[in-house]
């Protein structure tokens, strides 16, 4: 019998932390966060992080487990996700992957193997070699020539992921994200996965109203409070949400500036998302224009005709 999971996917403010919930309540669920940056402390007004109080009592794992210094891979992600899977099914409850970062929920789902990928020595300590002479930046901008999904993802001081995803390249003539998913494996999981998605415009309104919040909460104090404790040049605030605000602490942009800024990043990451998801996963799309609550029955119906 395979482990059941069921994973919630879609682009960013279309309501994937809510709908994790109401059917973790459900099914007796417990959420497992599929989403890069909510597993970093300290970080929770630019992640949209989960409060206590709106988990309303469903278990929520892989989050704050990070601190904002430290990074963190897909890899990583994986080795700590298949875990719970196993663990959360052996208390009889139904794991639920809530989340956007589609190749880390990729990972998890058609179970990857990194491992396997083709080594090369030689050219290894060659990249290594420049970083010694030229800097971390300098094999980071190698790898934007090759694969610009890789370069988006790994964060520069990260340099030896970054000289793994180059010597992937080297040894196969493919980006790391091609060979991984060149693999092509069933799910070892009883799956089904749930994508919400919303019409363009309703969603971007949603997303510019959601950048207003975090800015009323505090996003930018928050911001602040990082940087003055030196969380500086990491992965973590390359993210939307600091990246931006870190450009009006420096004086690089006015607030008004990295505010507009911010909210078309976070729309243009919003249709990057919807893109990846529709074309590398097989999922179930909901529209989530109608009211709420009934959309939800209809997504509950499907889930226990499907999973349970």
């Amino acid at each position: 019998m395979k482990e059941k999971l069921l994973v919630i996917v879609g682009p960013t403010a279309v309501g994937k932390t809510k709908t994790g919930i109401e059917l973790a309540k459900e099914f007796k669920g417990e959420v497992i966060s599929g989403d890069s940056m909510q597993i970093y402390k300290g970080m929770d007004i630019g992640t949209a992080k989960v409060t206590y109080d709106e988990m309303e009592g469903v278990p929520h794992h892989l989050i704050d487990i990070k601190e904002p210094t430290e990074s963190f891979s897909v890899a990583e992600f994986q080795s700590l996700t298949k875990p719970l899977i196993c663990q959360i099914n052996e208390r009889r409850h139904l794991p639920i992957i809530v989340g956007g970062t589609g190749l880390y929920i990729q990972a998890v789902t058609h179970d990857y193997q990194f491992a396997d990928a083709p080594s090369d020595e030689e050219y290894r300590l060659q990249l290594e070699a420049e970083v010694e002479e030229h800097g971390v930046e300098f094999i980071h901008q190698k790898l934007k020539t090759i694969d610009r999904e890789s370069y988006e993802r790994i964060h520069p001081n990260n340099y030896r992921r970054v000289i793994r995803a180059l010597e992937i390249y080297h040894s196969t003539n493919k980006t790391m994200t091609q060979y991984i998913e060149e693999q092509h494996k069933d799910s070892p999981y009883d799956l089904l996965i749930i994508g919400l998605v919303m019409e363009r415009e309703l969603l971007y309104e949603r997303i510019n109203k959601r950048v207003d919040l975090m800015v009323e909460n505090g996003l930018i104090e928050e911001a602040q409070r990082l940087y003055g404790q030196g969380v500086r040049h990491c992965q973590s605030v390359q993210a939307i949400g600091y990246k931006e605000i870190y450009d009006y602490i420096e004086g690089r942009l006015t607030k008004e500036d990295a505010i507009e800024l911010l909210k078309r990043n976070s729309r243009r990451y919003a249709k990057r998302q919807f893109t990846w998801f529709r074309n590398k996963m097989d999922v179930e799309w909901f529209n989530m224009d109608d009211d709420f609550n009934k959309k939800i029955a209809e997504i509950k119906k499907n889930v226990a005709g499907k999973l349970l």
